[in-house]
C-alpha cells in the first residue's frame, strides 16, 4: 500500500514538472524572448510618427520571412519621432535602400511587428543605414473616432453623409 502511494506521488510530481516546463516554453515563445537576435548582422534605423505597442525583439519581416528583430526603440526630442533600430541577419544583405517599412499587427494578442516592402533601388542597406519610407502603426481608437465623427456629421446634415 505504501509502495503504491509513493509511485502515485512521484508520478504526480513528474507530471507537474513537465507541465511547468511546457508552460515556461510557451511563455518564452509568446514573449519572443526565446528568439533573441543571434549571430552577426547589420543595424538599420527607421523613424515613425507612432509605433503603437511595438516592442524590442519584435520581428522584422519581408514576404512573411523573419529577417531580423527590433533591438532598440528611442525617441528623438527634436523631431518628436520614434527611432526604431533593427538588426537584420547578415545573410539578407541585398535589401534595397528605398525599402518601405510598415508597422503591422499580428495574432490574437495584437503583437506588432515591422514588415518591409522592397523597393527597386540598385543600392542596398548597409550597417548604420536608414529606411526613410515608413508607415506608422494604425491606432484603432483613432479609426473608431473618425468613423463615429463621420456618422455624426452625416446625421447632422439630415442623413446626407458622404456614404453612397
Amino acid at each position: 500500500m505504501a509502495q503504491n502511494r509513493k509511485i502515485v506521488e512521484v508520478s504526480v510530481g513528474a507530471f507537474m514538472l513537465i507541465g511547468l516546463v511546457a508552460l515556461f516554453f510557451l511563455a518564452m515563445q509568446v514573449s519572443n524572448l526565446s528568439s533573441a537576435p543571434r549571430g552577426s548582422g547589420y543595424e538599420v534605423t527607421a523613424r515613425f510618427d507612432n509605433i503603437g505597442s511595438l516592442k524590442v525583439r519584435a520581428p522584422v519581416t519581408m514576404a512573411g520571412v523573419v529577417l531580423g528583430r527590433v533591438v532598440a526603440i528611442d525617441f528623438d526630442d527634436e523631431t518628436y519621432e520614434a527611432v526604431v533600430t533593427m538588426r537584420i541577419q547578415s545573410k539578407y544583405d541585398r535589401i534595397p535602400e528605398d525599402t518601405f517599412a510598415k508597422i503591422y499587427t499580428a495574432g490574437l494578442l495584437g503583437e506588432q511587428y515591422i514588415g518591409l516592402d522592397p523597393g527597386g533601388s540598385d543600392t542596398f542597406l548597409k550597417d548604420g543605414g536608414q529606411i526613410t519610407l515608413t508607415q506608422s502603426s494604425i491606432v484603432l481608437e483613432e479609426i473608431i473616432g473618425q468613423f463615429l465623427f463621420n456618422k455624426a456629421e452625416g446625421e447632422k446634415n439630415g442623413g446626407k453623409g458622404e456614404d453612397k
